[in-house]
């Protein structure tokens, strides 16, 4: 009972030293709550089935990343436990002064760890529940599901989950408690306020030499990043994420001395009121921390690229599902099988049936209607053919572009034939989609394509005037640049390019390809729906239309392209998010956790600022300069870093639309102001009561 009660009235007077340790227990108790309740979120709304297995596989997906992200918070508790017990070690060594045994200090610090833990538990549940409503709106806006029913949402699995989970962290910290007070001395624990972290200084001309170098090799890392993501085997790629990570540390391990000797360049700063003492505790630290400020750094580069690269995606996706989707459905068949269809490389043979060939001649809608399905569930549809010819490769229509596409895109098949487009089929496509139609002149041409990493050699080579020789005569592009439209609707733009040819200039026996488009007799989703029902009815061993439909045909719907898009979106989104915030707390966390920790060993160096007459706004602006340069630096880094990852990224995630970085990374930047600024409010205001005279 005693130990209980010097267990609470300790926790009570050294609440300001547990501000940082308990906001990272309550932000960590609250975001695992909110992601593991999403179940129960999704319980409350009006979703169809296959938008509630998109729901079900993401969360199949954030219970794998919540054991991640256990792992990783296990590891900041147990670190900022540490801190604590560290400050501490004067007032246990007192305790064993006054007759108090190992054990009752250690079943102290056993109670105090479970007082904060339940406390932090609760007020964390508590911001949880409140912040998975919020969430509640977010997972329903996605997923476009009815609200109207929405009720208050309590997710007891969550609950559990996030109990248990944080329950045997506390059960390792207290345990590490346990055993750390086991092994205390008591002159130790009595001096331990006297002992102050050992300044370490380099030599100032290896840190220049080697400054120079890891900016060298940081260059490098950037340059191979760039280039080597776009090949297939990207080996300089992985190169750049090593040299990366050597440059960043060897950046940290020299910066102190490289610092340290341009400022001393400049006396008349150098000299200024406590700036001597801010630039040597600051290099010891950096000295000190080379190893954990570059983790930081790699941890704030990654939350930057993470949360930006996930909202930018989410927003990509869903902006450009209507501009891709004009039509509800789309069909394709290939025309005229043959007998055999051997790969290009004879790793792959299909062999096709009497019945299968005869039923390729026969155009989309009458197979549709062989088995089945009336036309009078399509409001509209235009039935086209697509082609194929030797004559026109992307080695013509590229011209000189053609050697800069295969350097970045070695895999690309560059004789291999373009898909061409008679005008006429391409207008009445567009007419369907309300776009606007197109006229050429009897020797232009034109190209569709709206996959921008290709786009961008397709206008070039449009902007050279690349010519075309078609039957003996020569086309020339109509435009200087593609036209940024569909042939087929699609969950993201994936047309790399068609060429549309004049009417005379297309060979029927170029003909390759059916294809269909239709727009649903329905207004509602659920109308449209129904109709599409049908179609996976006359469909064979299929429960979506997004597949073969039935033998040589296959179809791609609105309705499937939106709920698989929304879908991958949200689902990287919220793992972006989850993953983000978590690293963002830990990196503040071990920063904050660290500058306190370094506060308290330099109590003695303030006191002796008093002593020869710096007062104590002097000593407060020069702990803020330094929490200040130690917050600020590894940051500063990690953008400089995150300028070329999210150039690389934008690279990587094209094949979802162009990414609009801009505002993902303006919603990143207030992420960051709101908990890594808070941290770094909360570590001063710590500081500087430790280092308070009265201390």
């Amino acid at each position: 009972m005693m130990s209980f009660k010097l267990a609470f009235k300790n926790m009570k007077k050294n609440m300001k030293d547990y501000v940082i340790y308990f906001l990272t227990l309550v932000l960590g108790v609250a975001i695992f709550y909110i992601f593991n309740s999403m179940d129960a979120q999704q319980a409350s709304m009006v979703l169809s089935e296959s938008k509630r297995q998109i729901i079900e596989l993401m969360l199949q997906v954030l219970g794998i990343v919540s054991v991640f992200v256990t792992i990783v918070l296990g590891f900041l508790i147990v670190y900022a436990n540490n801190f604590l017990v560290k400050r501490r070690k004067k007032e246990f060594g007192l305790y064993m002064l006054l007759g108090m045994g190992k054990r009752n200090i250690s079943v102290i610090l056993l109670l105090e760890t479970l007082l904060v833990g339940i406390f932090s538990l609760v007020i964390g549940l508590i911001v949880g529940i409140f912040g998975s409503q919020l969430m509640s709106i977010v997972v329903a806006k996605m997923f476009e599901a009815d609200l109207t029913g929405f009720k208050f949402v309590f997710s007891e699995d969550a609950l559990i989950k996030t109990v248990m989970y944080f329950a045997i962290i506390y059960v390792l910290v207290m345990i590490l408690n346990i055993f750390s007070a086991s092994k205390y001395k008591l002159i130790d624990l009595l001096n331990a306020s006297k002992k102050s972290e050992k300044v370490i200084l380099r030599n100032s001309f290896v840190s220049v030499f080697l400054f120079i170098v890891s900016i060298i090799i940081l260059g490098f890392a950037y340059y191979n990043a760039i280039t080597g993501i776009t090949k297939p085997v990207p080996n300089d790629f992985l190169l750049a994420i090593g040299m990366g990570i050597v440059g960043t540390f060897m950046f940290f391990y020299s910066l102190s001395g490289f610092a340290l000797k341009l400022m001393q360049l400049n006396k008349k700063w150098y000299l200024k009121n406590l700036n001597i003492f801010v630039l040597r505790q600051t290099n010891s630290k950096i000295n000190t921390t080379v190893f954990s400020m570059s983790i930081i750094c790699i941890l704030l580069f990654f939350t930057i690229c993470i949360f930006s690269s996930a909202m930018s995606l989410n927003n990509s996706m869903t902006s450009q599902l209507k501009e891709n989707n004009p039509a509800d459905i789309t069909i394709t068949k290939q025309y005229n099988l043959p007998e055999k269809y051997i790969s290009s490389n004879g790793n792959v043979t299909i062999e096709y049936t009497k019945e299968e060939r005869e039923d390729s001649l026969i155009p989309i809608m009458e197979s549709l209607e062989n088995v089945g399905f009336d036309r009078s569930n399509f409001k509209d549809y235009v039935e086209i053919s697509e082609y194929m010819t030797e004559e026109i490769t992307p080695k013509e229509t590229l011209g000189k572009v053609a050697e800069k596409v295969l350097t970045d895109f070695p895999a690309l098949e560059v004789n291999s034939p373009e898909n061409v487009l008679k005008l006429s089929d391409y207008n009445k496509l567009q007419k369907l989609y309300g776009r606007e139609t197109e006229t050429l002149a009897d020797n232009e041409y034109i190209v569709i394509c709206n996959y921008e990493n290709m786009k961008v050699y397709r206008d070039e080579a449009l902007k050279n005037k690349t010519a075309i020789n078609v039957n003996g005569k020569e086309y020339v592009p109509k435009y200087e640049e593609c036209i940024n439209t569909i042939i087929s609707i699609s969950p993201q733009p994936i047309e790399t390019g068609t060429i549309v040819l004049p009417d005379d200039a297309v060979d029927e026996n170029w003909k390759f390809y059916m294809l269909l488009s239709a727009i649903y007799n329905g207004e509602t989703e659920d109308e449209k729906q129904k109709i599409e029902d049908k179609l996976v009815e006359v469909s064979s061993e299929n429960d979506t239309v997004n597949t073969a439909v039935f033998g040589n045909m296959s179809a791609f719907t609105k309705i499937t392209n939106y709920e698989a898009s929304v879908g991958l979106s949200a689902t990287v989104t919220f793992i972006g998010l989850y993953l983000g915030i978590i690293f963002l707390i830990s990196s503040a966390a071990i920063l904050a956790l660290k500058e306190l920790s370094d506060s308290s060993d330099n109590k003695e160096r303030y006191k002796v600022l008093r002593r020869i007459g710096a007062d104590e706004k002097m000593i407060n602006k020069a702990l803020l300069k330094q929490i200040g340069i130690f917050f600020i630096l590894p940051l500063l880094v990690a953008i400089i870093h995150s300028i070329f990852g999210l150039k690389v990224t934008s690279i990587i995630l094209a094949v979802f639309g162009k990414q609009d970085i801009f505002l993902s990374v303006v919603l990143t930047a207030i992420f960051f102001v709101i908990i890594y600024g808070s941290y770094f409010i909360a570590t001063y205001y710590g500081s500087k009561n430790i280092v308070k005279e009265d201390n």
